[in-house]
């Protein structure tokens, strides 16, 4: 009798399939934040409420998606890249939905505001933690293709561009958060305390999503150099 393989049923013979599947899915988690946070902005719970019930939804999904990943990754590949970090890369492709559903959840239970000085800077600041997301999938996108090629020739090249500017990237974003907490600084004395506090903290999780993000693109680079 034949026995089928989940991973093969799910996603095909390749393990990397799964792999961009789920990075896919943990991007697509930090996306709803702009929606999130535009509700927040507009002062429109139910809708905030809506949008991280969705950011949980697709958090749920990683989560599904890493532990088949984990439990059925075969222990011989056959590929230039050994099974522990694939494993090690999935951990930190997992940690970009993680970090979004905090941002959401903290936001939401406690009906934070946002000064309104501080609107649009944090909508740039959110928007930029999510191209950086964005960019790391892109450069994990092209997986498949390094794998076929032996981590070789133009393929090698066009994956560390994309890492190059995934890197830019976070370091744009480093200097949004900078701004962002100058500006929050100014008006600590007009806020109550534990606002300020729990405002530093989002701002810190949002520099810490596109952090998360510039990892998923250090592993990888670090599967270029084996």
């Amino acid at each position: 009798m034949a026995f089928s393989n989940p991973l093969s049923n799910m996603f095909g013979q390749s393990p990397i399939k799964p792999m961009e599947q789920h990075m896919a899915v943990a991007v697509d988690t930090a996306r709803q934040l702009t929606n999130f946070f535009d509700a927040v902005i507009n002062n429109n719970w139910t809708q905030a409420e809506k949008v991280q019930k969705q950011i949980g939804i697709l958090e749920n999904e990683a989560d599904a998606l890493k532990k088949t990943l984990r439990l059925h990754l075969p222990k011989s590949l056959f590929l230039p890249v050994p099974r522990g970090d694939l494993l090690e890369l999935l951990t930190m492709q997992d940690k970009i939905a993680n970090r979004a559903k905090d941002i959401s959840g903290i936001m939401l239970g406690r009906q934070m505001s946002i000064p309104k000085i501080m609107e649009e800077p944090m909508r740039g600041f959110v928007q930029s933690a999510i191209a950086t997301a964005e960019q790391a999938l892109v450069a994990i996108n092209e997986l498949h293709d390094l794998l076929e090629t032996g981590f070789s020739g133009r393929e090698l090249h066009i994956v560390e561009k994309l890492i190059e500017e995934l890197d830019a990237l976070e370091k744009t974003s480093d200097g949004i958060e900078i701004s962002i907490r100058a500006s929050l600084f100014k008006l600590e004395t007009e806020l109550a305390p534990v606002d300020v506090m729990f405002l530093y903290k989002v701002i810190d999780w949002v520099g810490d999503l596109a952090d998360r993000a510039q990892a998923v693109g250090s592993r990888l680079q670090l599967l270029l150099a084996r």
